[in-house]
């Protein structure tokens, strides 16, 4: 059985306290993201290159703490430079 792994983070913006969620299912990630005066969450797809970079800094930050796997991050920046050629 696959086990379900959710990052949250939030960032001030002009619009408000901005909430995101990082979910990490079946070996694919997905992203939500809300405004704290709005609850419905609304997901992100296609996942922009500035979210993924954003969400490696998260995960850069959680291993650090040793809250995350190594294998995390070197998937991502793996997926980065892919994109990046």
């Amino acid at each position: 059985m696959a086990a379900v792994t959710t990052h949250e983070w939030r960032e001030r913006t002009d619009d408000g306290v901005r909430f995101w969620r990082a979910t990490l299912h079946a070996g694919q990630w997905s992203f939500q993201t809300t405004l704290k005066k709005d609850p419905e969450w609304e997901r992100i797809d296609p996942v922009p290159r500035e979210l993924w970079e954003t969400f490696r800094e998260v995960l850069w930050r959680k291993y650090q703490r040793r809250r995350c796997p190594w294998k995390w991050i070197e998937a991502i920046d793996k997926m980065l430079e892919e994109e990046q050629d």
